[in-house]
């Protein structure tokens, strides 16, 4: 274009026609923008980057839902649980069991000894064992491979009881059953109440539960019982199933009664069965002349 026809324009095109050299040099100069198949490749490695780590942390640290929706395999309860492995399994179990930083605190605790140690069913005698559910059917590795560990409080008042729960016992793979929950608490609370009936002997009368959360297999758990009431020959009790950590699992309330026939029991193999207080190995300190005998009649 000649300059005597530039000098025609009127000057707002002018300013126009440069703007468009202006804009035409720029794109000539300015790389072109990556094609939306490149930025789809982009977009998919990034994806399969976040899945790759997700489901590498997901399978070291599983979230609970997983964890119960898709539990691990697990072999189950050896065969033979007197086989050298099964013993070596129980044996290592019951180290673990004894450093318990939770056991080894309640120990150490001031009012320590205010409360005595017993464990259920370890003098039971093994022809009565063998028929018991807890003591005999679910006895061994991968059940309750465990007798219990009671620490109970010497005026009976309380107990915390130690158990080890494994993978024969689950209803959904990989969680209690929660029947044997209800067992076991049956049997923790039965031994609070029974300790504060008159005969020491109690049926149970009503058991109330609720699950609060899952319990998982594999793990030590606590049960806690604390008497709340002993009216003739009723008494009532609660109890709480936690983790170590102190979670919450199952809580209980429970009324057990002492039966008219009570005295027609075998009073002494149920003291054996639920574990009792370790006699006590102090020595008796005498005064001269102190009659142990106060009642008798001496020649």
């Amino acid at each position: 274009m000649s300059t005597s026809l530039l000098g025609r324009l009127p000057a707002h095109r002018l300013v126009l026609r440069a703007t468009r050299l202006n804009r035409v040099r720029l794109s000539s100069t300015t790389p072109p923008a990556p094609s939306s198949f490149r930025r789809s490749l982009v977009a998919l490695a990034a994806a399969v980057g976040i899945a790759a780590t997700a489901g590498t942390l997901g399978a070291m640290f599983p979230p609970p839902p997983i964890a119960i929706l898709f539990p691990r395999a697990a072999p189950g309860p050896p065969a033979d649980p007197f086989s050298p492995e099964s013993i070596a399994f129980t044996e290592d179990l019951e180290a673990k069991l004894q450093a318990l930083p939770l056991l080894q605190k309640l120990r150490s605790m001031p009012d320590a000894d205010e409360w005595y140690e017993t464990r259920p069913y370890q003098a039971f005698p093994e022809e009565r064992r063998v028929n018991n559910l807890t003591a005999g059917a679910l006895r061994g590795p991968g059940k309750l491979a465990l007798y219990p560990l009671i620490r109970a409080k010497k005026d009976e008042s309380e107990s915390v009881v130690f158990l080890h729960l494994g993978r024969g016992v689950c209803g959904h793979d990989g969680i209690v059953h929660g029947g044997l929950l209800a067992t076991l608490l049956d049997e923790t609370l039965a031994r609070t109440a029974i300790s504060n009936l008159p005969e020491k002997v109690g049926v149970t009368a009503n058991l109330s539960l609720n699950y609060r959360a899952p319990t998982m297999a594999d793990q030590f758990v606590v049960i806690k019982t604390s008497l709340q009431e002993v009216k003739g020959r009723k008494a009532t009790v609660t109890g709480r199933v936690e983790d170590l950590d102190g979670t919450l699992l199952v809580e209980a309330t429970a009324i057990f009664v002492q039966p008219l026939y009570a005295k027609l029991l075998h009073s002494a193999q149920l003291k054996k069965a639920m574990g009792e207080p370790p006699k006590s190995d102090e020595p008796v300190l005498l005064a001269d002349g102190q009659d142990l005998n106060p009642k008798h009649k001496h020649r």
